[in-house]
């Protein structure tokens, strides 16, 4: 469906009904870029009266932005699941999410419940699913291989053609790949270091292969765009973006498993508009709204039914990327225990200083 049927099909969808107590006012969003794009804004803000204010940001950003305020200065953020209960636990910047304030008939049912026990402290919930994804390869596919690893970063097949970044994604994906399971190791720090050393071991040892360690997704893009590097670790959406441009290059899910995750949304502790942020949770759920979303930032929702509103292109790129076998494979990021950050640091520091 074109986007302009989409807005339209849209402005006169019907919504969760508001008080006029919430018109003029405004929502306060922390969030990822690509998630409230303007003509999802300009549709939510017609409908209730209620003005949007995007913070665009990411994960560590957000933890450090609600910490040093105790949860102040926003009505709505989007950390991803393995950052929500942990950091309740440790910091207290969250409130409970009110479940009977959801249109929980919205959501692809087996996500909700995931992204719910994900997010509960003791019994409550504290996070509700919206944007989910990938972490893998963007590989040129013209050399003609028929399947890739992590591993693939440190062949001297791509001396000085690699890209990823020095987070702790890539330590999680080395160790997979290196037939470690370090989700099943997340309550053992002992077994954790000792599989985040083999990592360090590993990337320090290989780091000629890298021509850049990127920091931004544009910054990424560039440079399989230019043929500076062509292989990557990067999330599925940019390498549907640059397989738009180029059908040699593409996402492809390693053999050891893609790593899944899901952005969710939750409430900050000391937020003053939680009515308008469950109506923007309700509004961006609707399937005609979730494919906005989806169209800007080549991700898909937890809106069920929002499938059938996507373009053909980037329905078209997600099956070339997943097949069954694929799916199944995906590693899901388990909330992150409290500490277990500030020990990865350390790794990654290490990492970028060595010569």
């Amino acid at each position: 469906m074109k986007i302009t049927k989409v807005i339209a099909t849209a402005a006169v969808c019907s919504g969760v009904a508001f008080s006029a107590s919430a018109q003029a006012q405004e929502l306060r969003l922390l969030t990822w870029g690509g998630y409230a794009p303007q003509p999802v804004i300009d549709l939510f803000e017609k409908e209730t009266g209620i003005k949007v204010k995007v913070t665009l940001s990411n994960n560590e950003d957000m933890i450090s932005k609600l910490r040093a305020t105790r949860g102040a200065g926003f009505d709505l953020a989007q950390p991803s699941q393995d950052r929500v209960a942990s950091a309740q636990q440790e910091f207290r910047i969250y409130k409970p999410v009110d479940m009977s304030k959801i249109d929980k008939s919205l959501y692809i049912q087996s996500m909700l419940k995931s992204t719910q026990d994900s997010t509960s402290v003791n019994g409550k919930t504290f996070g509700v699913p919206h944007v989910w994804g990938t972490s893998g390869l963007i590989v040129n596919t013209a050399s003609g291989k028929s399947a890739y690893s992590f591993a693939d970063l440190c062949s001297e097949d791509y001396k000085g053609k690699v890209s990823y970044r020095l987070k702790r994604p890539t330590l999680i994906a080395f160790a997979f790949d290196m037939g470690e399971d370090p989700f099943a190791a997340y309550d053992d720090p002992v077994k954790y270091e000792k599989i985040l050393s083999k990592v360090e071991d590993r990337l320090v040892s290989c780091k000629g292969n890298v021509k850049a360690y990127w920091s931004g997704g544009d910054a990424l893009i560039n440079l399989l765009r230019s043929g500076e590097v062509t292989l990557a670790m990067g999330w599925d959406a940019g390498g549907w973006k640059l397989n738009k441009e180029n059908k040699d290059i593409n996402y492809v899910a390693p053999q050891s498993g893609a790593l899944g995750w899901v952005d969710t949304f939750v409430l900050p502790a000391k937020g003053k508009n939680d009515e308008a942020a469950y109506q923007w949770i309700n509004f961006v759920n609707r399937p005609e709204i979730a494919a906005l979303i989806t169209s800007s930032a080549g991700q898909f929702t937890a809106s069920a039914g929002a499938a059938a509103f996507v373009e053909e292109g980037l329905s078209n790129s997600y099956k070339a990327s997943f097949d069954q076998a694929a799916l199944d494979n995906i590693k899901w990021y388990p909330p992150v225990p409290a500490g277990l950050e500030t020990l990865e640091g350390k790794v990654l520091d290490r990492i970028k200083a060595a010569q």
